[in-house]
């Protein structure tokens, strides 16, 4: 981050704790002129674990039970600004008994008496377009029981919130924060008797977004698959209300929910969770179904790329490729250097994966999360195909990135195929990666091939350039494939295959052309309801390049007795058991 852009970023902070004092001056709402159906989506576990004392935000875990939230020391930015969203509003309203009832209340009109003033991290756009979302969703939960002094306080402050947001929204990002921002002063304007005059300034706003940021084929800049589905969820909800209170979402508005759902259907894994990339996780359990059911959209993505994705399915199997540039500039401040990478899931059961987005445990985390090596594809050198490049607000941005990713999708002989290449490795060793996946029409074989080719005389010169680095050494390269943590892998026929049991009965073999060395090595699995990475296992095939090109061969197919359908009742925790553990 540029010195001006550090100087612009404290001016808006000073503008937005000026915007917040001067709406906490102004005239109040006194009601309800209509309330929105709750849409948004908690969890019961993790209701209970808040009213437990257990607070698990941006991967900190503070202990204290019978304390009040606002009374906590947060940890870093990410936990407070997890604390003032009040995203936390849905998990207790999941959990819904007198207990999460009485920590919700009690929250929330703290909040009021520390921060209602102005004061606080929580002033800013999104945030508080995030926050009058919540409130405004659980007003019923919230207001059960109170009198009327207590009532006329939480009508105060969302009408200041409000005021505050209808002033400041333009201050927000571009992107899902302008989109939180602009949502929530939807949902107030409809909702807040007195602040009606927010709605069509905000409907337009929301239309220009709408055409800015979401392209003609349904997809945002940062390619980041959760975060669609978060823009997703808050268009639908936004246009669900206008229509409840008689009013129509823009053309804009609408021609974007009906990009972005069939985008969201080729992101969708079988198991109905997204596909991990570009910083973005597999969504809350159901979320993804009920913002598609919710939008009455039912169209799919024609074949083809949907948002610089690939999908292969067939029978119970789904494959999600990353076939595309990565994001850029400003785009690419969370993404990963993962092109070419792929997650294969079957039935409800995910087998190959990403390590995925380490944010939450740390930077070091996040680094290791985003590097080419912590995903399911070639590596070279132990290098990503993308670096990163840094910056003054540790923010680093991806630079030097592959610059053609040229893919085909068809038809193979038995089956489904995908090829694709990149040239994220010429410069530094003059090779580019091509990729060949294909999977058969009943989903229970996928057959891979990956080359490291110098094609050009001026990429033949690199790479001896290369070679005379390590000594004729050879160029070492890895083709990594990551496991879920509930694969129980194993080496099989002497060290020739790899026997995969997922907890569905189903059995998995890999196996490879021999001519690269096959190991079992350790790995982790990033998510955010953990408290800690966890464990698991990779599939690494190894070897040098000595000449100008090399080809390595893989499979993965079920083992010959699996059954072509399987009664998958094993039943998954609603959150992982114990939430806080290190396995």
């Amino acid at each position: 981050m540029s010195h001006s852009e550090t100087m612009s970023a404290q001016l808006s902070r000073v503008m937005n704790r000026l915007a917040a004092r001067r709406a906490a001056w102004s005239r109040p709402a006194t009601a309800f002129v209509s309330q929105p159906e709750p849409r948004t989506i908690g969890s019961f576990a993790r209701g209970r674990q808040l009213c437990a004392g257990n607070f698990l935000f941006s991967g900190h875990l503070l202990q204290h039970p019978n304390t009040n939230m606002w009374d906590l020391s947060a940890p870093d930015t990410a936990f407070a600004e997890d604390l003032h969203g009040f995203g936390w509003l849905d998990d207790l309203a999941a959990a819904g008994d007198l207990s999460a009832r009485a920590r919700a209340q009690d929250w929330v009109w703290t909040w009021i008496d520390r921060y209602g003033s102005g004061k606080g991290p929580g002033w800013t756009p999104d945030l508080t377009g995030r926050r009058l979302i919540r409130w405004i969703n659980h007003a019923l939960f919230l207001l059960n029981g109170h009198d009327g002094d207590a009532s006329a306080a939480f009508y105060k402050s969302l009408a200041q919130q409000t005021i505050f947001l209808g002033r400041r929204w333009k201050a927000s990002r571009p992107g899902l924060p302008r989109f939180e921002a602009l949502t929530g002063l939807i949902y107030a304007g409809l909702s807040l008797e007195g602040m009606e005059l927010h709605v069509d300034p905000a409907v337009r706003a929301l239309a220009r977004e709408c055409n800015s940021q979401i392209d003609s084929a349904g997809g945002i800049p940062t390619r980041n698959p959760e975060e669609l589905l978060d823009v997703f969820a808050l268009l639908t909800w936004a246009s669900i209300a206008l229509s409840e209170s008689g009013r129509a979402a823009s053309a804009s508005h609408w021609a974007a929910i009906e990009r972005i759902a069939p985008t969201l259907r080729t992101l969708r894994h079988a198991d109905g969770g997204l596909a991990r990339f570009h910083g973005g996780g597999r969504g809350l359990e159901g979320r993804l179904d009920h913002a598609l059911a919710n939008s009455g959209v039912k169209t799919k993505q024609p074949d083809g790329l949907s948002m610089g994705y690939a999908r292969l399915s067939a029978g119970r199997t789904s494959l999600v490729i990353d076939a595309a540039l990565p994001p850029q500039g400003r785009a690419s401040i969370h993404a990963h250097a993962s092109t070419l990478a792929f997650e294969l899931t079957s039935g409800r059961r995910p087998l190959i994966v990403n390590c995925g987005c380490g944010a939450q445990f740390g930077a070091q985390w996040q680094r290791a999360g985003r590097a080419t090596p912590s995903h399911s594809t070639l590596v070279v050198a132990g290098q990503s195909s993308s670096r990163l490049g840094s910056s003054a607000n540790r923010q680093e941005w991806l630079t030097q990135t592959p610059q053609n990713v040229p893919i085909t999708i068809g038809h193979a002989p038995d089956g489904l195929r995908f090829e694709g290449g990149h040239d994220g490795y010429l410069k530094t060793h003059g090779l580019t990666h091509a990729r060949t996946l294909d999977m058969t029409f009943d989903g229970r074989a996928v057959a891979g091939e990956d080359m490291l080719l110098a094609l050009s005389e001026a990429d033949k010169r690199r790479f001896d350039k290369a070679m005379d680095a390590v000594t004729l050494q050879g160029i070492r390269f890895a083709v990594r494939f990551h496991l879920h943590p509930d694969v129980d892998a194993s080496l099989d026929m002497g060290g020739a295959a790899v026997s995969m049991a997922l907890r569905s009965g189903e059995i998995w073999v890999f196996r490879t052309d021999g001519q690269v060395k096959l190991s079992l090595e350790s790995s982790v699995y990033l998510e955010k309801t953990r408290l800690k990475p966890r464990a698991t296992k990779q599939i690494v095939l190894s070897g040098r390049m000595m000449e100008y090109a090399t080809r390595t061969r893989w499979s993965l197919a079920k083992a010959q007795d699996t059954p072509i359908g399987i009664r998958d009742l094993t039943q998954d925790a609603v959150e992982p058991a114990p939430v806080y553990d290190n396995d």
